[in-house]
């Protein structure tokens, strides 16, 4: 115990990972000896070092958690450490409601409850419980402000019009020109209920900036698919940092831009600041799906993650499977998954064998893709025997397709698209009958074929088309741009297809 104590006192920066080894079992029974160490963290940096994680990390190891848990609480709440929402997870079935305890101030007793119910998605009593804090005298604070922004931010559908009501509060008060973090609060409220332009605006007023500010509006743009206004604000941004960079990274990939996302990380790199985790599984996920353009790249990122530190886990290693899938290089790709198991230590998921059987099936190694399944450790999901049973039309093995059928039709029966596709590989090797059995059988269960719709965002505009649809406003351009595409296919020899009868012609 006094090795470990004294290693704590010379160690300050490291007392998380202090606590979270072995401190509970040395303090499980003196919960006054945490209280004292607790309060000698104050010392130093002009104020507390606990944050919220390490303070209830340390009140997991004391058995009045009850008591001394508050009285952290309320210290957090009152250095801005934003401890508050962590509370409502651990007392959410214990003491509730505002000034339960007499060691917190009416404040941050308020601002307890209220987050309590917010973090629960208990939206209509968070708002309810702010009325009566305000019917009761009492003032909120910065911190109750962005308890109340955050909980609308996480529910957009349901909260706008109380989070305008709050922004209206706020604004009267000149916090969100005056507090960065509750302008910024602002901004992220409204850029994730997809008032892009109302977060703009708020920006533009907030008094002073700080990075965090930048990189939210940044994050909105992207979110909202305003991707030349988020370069425009990254090019004006004083100072840029990892964050900013992974924000326009994995905005371009959400809305698969994948070039576009490997370009920029490109350029983040030839300014010299270094990749982070999450940008390289960003990118990752890019190079999958660019397949053979980004495989080269797949596999420098991937190995770059490993000379930079960074411990590959589960989402790293499906994206770099999926990458190898993708290029078909199913040797490289059966290395890396064994890898995983072997090197590693880390049993693989669904995800992962999920890759594997893309892997065959991409390669028309169909029998082993389903040995696969057959011996994975855990039950296959419509996703594995679904990639399985679309390369079954690609190879026109009818055989295993009816096989994979029957699997399919236990986990899910009402599934259109599991009968489309096997009517369509019927097709494919002109089995009408077999055709026409499958559609008796969607008839017999009552099961209808949705419309497939494909659709396309211009200017932040998402046009839909369904197939012979003539209901769009630029129909006949539409048209006589496929005729024109049509002709220039004809000239270059390309020849459809004419024995798929698939099942949409029918419909």
């Amino acid at each position: 115990m006094s090795a470990l104590m004294k290693l704590f006192v010379l160690c300050s920066e490291a007392w998380l990972g202090f606590i979270g080894l072995r401190w509970w079992r040395c303090l499980a029974y003196k919960w006054y000896v945490a209280l004292l160490l607790l309060y000698g963290l104050k010392l130093g940096r002009g104020g507390w070092l606990l944050c919220s994680t390490g303070g209830w990390l340390l009140c997991s190891a004391v058995e009045m958690v009850e008591l001394f848990g508050l009285q952290v609480d309320g210290c957090c709440v009152l250095q801005g450490d934003g401890c508050v929402p962590l509370s409502t997870d651990l007392f959410s079935m214990g003491a509730a409601g505002p000034t339960t305890n007499p060691l917190l101030t009416p404040r941050v007793s308020w601002t307890y409850s209220i987050s309590r119910h917010s973090r629960n998605g208990r939206l209509a009593e968070h708002a309810a419980e702010f009325t009566r804090m305000r019917v009761s005298g009492v003032d909120p604070n910065h911190i109750t402000f962005m308890t109340l922004l955050s909980a609308c931010a996480d529910f957009p559908s349901r909260s706008l019009c109380f989070g305008k009501s709050v922004h209206g509060y706020v604004r009267k008060l000149g916090l969100d020109r005056n507090n960065i973090k509750v302008g910024t609060a602002v901004v992220d409220m409204y850029s994730k209920c997809g008032l892009v332009d109302l977060a703009r605006l708020s920006f533009d007023e907030m008094g002073v900036k700080n990075r965090v500010s930048w990189n939210t509006m940044i994050d909105g743009y992207m979110r909202n698919g305003r991707i030349e206004d988020a370069i425009e604000l990254f090019d004006e941004m004083p100072e840029r940092d990892a964050v900013s960079w992974t924000a326009l990274v994995c905005g371009f990939v959400k809305k698969g831009h994948f070039e576009q996302a490997l370009e920029w990380f490109l350029e983040r790199q030839l300014s010299g600041v270094e990749p982070n985790y999450v940008t390289i599984i960003a990118v990752l996920s890019s190079c999958a799906n660019l397949g053979t353009l980004g495989l080269e790249e797949a596999i420098e990122f991937f190995k770059l993650m490993q000379i930079e530190g960074f411990k590959p886990d589960m989402v790293s290693f499906t994206g770099a499977l999926a990458a190898w899938s993708h290029a078909g290089l199913v040797d490289e790709g059966l290395m890396l998954f064994d890898v995983i198991m072997s090197v590693h230590r880390i049993s693989p998921r669904i995800e992962n064998y999920g890759c594997v059987v893309d892997l065959y099936s991409r390669a028309g190694r169909l029998e082993e893709a389903l040995n696969v399944i057959e011996n994975m450790p855990m039950k296959p999901n419509e996703v594995v025997l679904g990639s399985l049973l679309a390369a079954c039309r690609t190879y026109g093995n009818v055989n295993l397709a009816e096989r994979l059928m029957n699997h399919l039709l236990q986990l899910d029966p009402s599934s259109d698209s599991n009968y489309v596709l096997l009517s369509n590989i019927y097709a494919a090797v002109g089995s009408w009958d077999g055709a026409n059995i499958v559609r008796k059988k969607m008839k017999d269960f009552g099961v209808q074929k949705k419309p497939g719709i494909s659709s396309i965002e211009i200017d932040c505009d998402v046009h839909a088309f369904v197939a012979g649809d003539r209901s769009h406003v630029d129909t006949e351009h539409i048209y006589a741009m496929l005729e024109c595409m049509q002709l220039e296919l004809r000239t270059s020899g390309y020849i459809p297809e004419s024995n798929v009868g698939d099942l949409c012609e029918y419909d």
